[in-house]
């Protein structure tokens, strides 16, 4: 029931968005800005906020990284390269399509799971996991996309706008700040975090009102296609390379509750500010939110013996 009463709100927040724009009680116009905020002010604040305050040493749990980042990144590739080989896509829709299925939403599900089950000794590795994401998927993302909007002709106007892009240089930001070593000041850690709480309805909000009955048809089976792989094939590989690393127990179960998560929002905010696959990206959300209710499940059932303080 501790599953279902975190991923529970999150699908209701988009199904919010929804009736609202299907009423026409909201205009569905109104989506963008909303998304315009989470993009350029709240999801910066979020990342600035969640890197710098992570002591950099506690960044550096290799087998850790190796684990959940490598199998993200496994995941990202193997997506990837399928849309690119199927010769109908281009850079940018294979790059959003493989982030669908690899992005995951940590900070917001898995570290509460973990942290109401497993107890603070699993804040850590979630921690960790939701850094890996801001500042290694954000970016790979970011630097492909503009890639393919501006092409390789200009590589200084290239280089200037992915340096420039809320995403990299927030991520920068924070990185700059952790390595220093110093505490952010109260206050503006409470502002940063203010803002910051504003991403996950704004952006969920967002995929409902833009989120239409026809356009979730035509999208549904590649979105289960992708939540396939984001609920039951990332987790297992993300299992695998934890056995042969020789990743401790409850790190062990960190990386595969952060696997199995459902897709993270912020793919839906990327996908809705550079144009691409905005409607499949949506599906995929609400697909692997509603599913993940009973993978989640599964496991946690199946990882519950590895760990003191299980279920």
């Amino acid at each position: 029931m501790q599953v279902a009463s975190l991923v529970l709100p999150v699908f209701a927040i988009i199904v919010t968005g929804w009736l609202a724009g299907a009423s026409g009680y909201l205009s569905r116009s109104l989506a963008d800005a909303l998304v315009h905020f989470a993009y350029n002010v709240a999801m910066p604040a979020l990342l600035i906020v969640t890197i710098a305050q992570e002591p950099a040493r506690n960044l550096l749990e290799w087998r850790f990284l190796l684990a959940f980042g490598g199998g993200s990144l496994i995941c990202f590739a193997l997506v990837f390269l399928a849309i690119r080989a199927g010769g109908r896509h281009d850079l940018a829709s294979s790059t959003i399509q493989g982030m669908a299925a690899a992005m995951t939403n940590t900070g917001f599900v898995a570290l509460p799971i973990l942290h109401a089950i497993y107890g603070q000794p699993a804040v850590l590795p979630a921690a960790v996991a939701t850094v890996f994401v801001a500042a290694v998927m954000f970016p790979i993302t970011v630097i492909l996309l503009e890639r393919d909007a501006h092409g390789t002709a200009h590589a200084a106007a290239l280089a200037k706008q992915i340096l420039l892009n809320p995403m990299v240089l927030s991520t920068l930001t924070g990185l700059v700040w952790a390595i220093t070593g110093l505490p952010i000041p109260a206050t503006v850690a409470t502002y940063l975090n203010m803002i910051a709480a504003a991403l996950t309805p704004c952006a969920l909000f967002a995929i409902g009102l833009g989120l239409s009955v026809e356009s979730l048809r035509s999208s549904l089976s590649t979105s289960f296609a992708l939540a396939a792989v984001k609920l039951v094939v990332m987790p297992l590989i993300v299992y695998g390379l934890c056995v042969l690393t020789g990743l401790n127990p409850l790190y062990t179960v960190a990386a595969v509750i952060c696997a199995a998560v459902p897709t993270a929002k912020t793919v839906y905010v990327l996908a809705h500010e550079h144009k691409v696959e905005e409607k499949l990206v949506a599906a995929t959300v609400s697909v692997t939110t509603m599913l993940s209710v009973a993978t989640l499940l599964v496991a946690l059932y199946l990882l519950s013996g590895l760990a003191t303080g299980t279920l």
